[in-house]
């Protein structure tokens, strides 16, 4: 390749990779699309969906596919919802190793910065997928995987309405929010790979901490429901990325203690 072309393929280097960021995401909304459509159609059965009917929910354990699948679910879901989220970090990152390896100094390829923070809210998947289980076990979700009561519900709304106005709330929506302050603060991007994957596993979990309540919600209002899985994801856009973000937040909170408790009464 002659540095003609390699100079060329550089400054196009964020179109490529906000096209993939794209594609990625697009992949997973059909996904779930696909799979929202299995579990609300009446009469339907559920076969990528553990031990459940439209008719009945799931109350013998679980195997180690129906685990897998179901953590297959949720993995797939926490990239739809998060990736547009964190495109400016990565896109930060694709721009930045622009400049260093025209500089001749290059840094990791942005895709290992990617999947540090996708494999974050891998982590977090398991434990959601845990978490399904130990609630449709104790006959907490209806068969379309949302509150099997409003007070169930309601606590949940609560609770994350109360989480809004945390301490660890605010300060993990700071580094979100921050691409340049969170890049200073842990010393630049890296040049390795272990280094880069390191640095967006760690951003992620920052982004797990402000948002894994969210993500409960969807307990609330319905695992599969296509609308309250794009109100929540948008709702986490726009949190890290408005100016208001801060005051989003915490109205948001406001809003989901007062929804609680009309649910709950």
């Amino acid at each position: 390749m002659t540095s003609v072309s390699l100079e060329a393929l550089l400054r196009r280097d964020r179109t490529i990779v906000a096209a993939t960021l794209t594609l990625v995401t697009a992949l997973a909304w059909v996904y779930l699309l696909i799979l929202a459509r299995q579990i609300t159609s009446p009469g339907m059965s559920m076969p990528d969906m553990p031990n459940m009917t439209m008719a009945e929910p799931a109350l013998r354990p679980w195997s180690a596919a129906d685990f897998g699948v179901t953590f297959a679910m949720w993995a797939v879901m926490m990239i739809g919802m998060m990736i547009p989220s964190a495109a400016t970090m990565i896109l930060l990152y694709a721009r930045v190793a622009r400049q260093a390896a025209q500089q001749g100094r290059p840094l990791a390829a942005t895709g290992w910065f990617a999947a540090g923070y996708i494999l974050s809210w891998t982590a977090f998947s398991v434990v959601a997928t845990v978490a399904q289980g130990l609630l449709q076990r104790a006959a907490l979700l209806t068969p379309a995987l949302a509150a099997s009561t409003n007070r169930v519900g309601g606590v949940i709304l609560i609770a994350a309405g109360i989480y809004q106005w945390t301490v660890l709330k605010n300060a993990c929506l700071t580094h979100c929010r921050g691409t340049l302050e969170f890049v200073q603060a842990h010393g630049g991007f890296k040049k390795t790979v272990a280094g880069s994957l390191g640095m967006g596993f760690h951003h992620g979990l920052y982004c797990v901490g402000c948002c894994w309540v969210l993500m409960v919600l969807l307990f609330a209002g319905g695992v599969m429901n296509i609308l309250w899985i794009a109100a929540i994801a948008a709702f986490v856009l726009m949190e890290k990325v408005l100016p208001g973000g801060y005051v989003i937040s915490r109205l948001a909170g406001v809003g989901f203690v007062a929804a609680g408790l009309w649910l709950i009464l």
